[in-house]
């Protein structure tokens, strides 16, 4: 995939991200930031960041529980550690740093 192809597919996977946290229930601040990133700020003052990494054509987590890189396969982003998907580790990491179970789904 090239970059501007793969530049596309971030950036609409990212507003839909944004979409699913503002509607998943948490108490968190979202922040688009130029460049492809997102800032995440949760009530405990912690923060999650996720962007494109354009040069390894990959989405990219960093919470408070590490580092997590997903990759477009089959139209879903995968953990290329373990092959999770992308909502379903977002689910986890959410809940895990904000304190309260929720569901980060990915709708439409």
């Amino acid at each position: 995939m090239d970059e501007s192809a793969f530049n596309a597919l971030a950036e609409a996977e990212l507003a839909r991200i944004e979409t699913a946290l503002e509607d998943c229930g948490a108490d968190i601040d979202i922040e688009p930031k130029p460049g492809g990133v997102l800032e995440i700020e949760f009530d405990n003052g912690s923060k999650m960041i996720i962007n494109r990494h354009t040069a390894a054509r990959e989405i990219w987590v960093a919470a408070r529980s590490g580092g997590f890189h997903f990759r477009p396969e089959a139209g879903q982003w995968l953990n290329t550690r373990d092959g999770a998907e992308l909502y379903a580790m977002l689910s986890k990491l959410v809940s895990e740093q904000g304190g309260t179970a929720i569901n980060v789904s990915r709708g439409a």
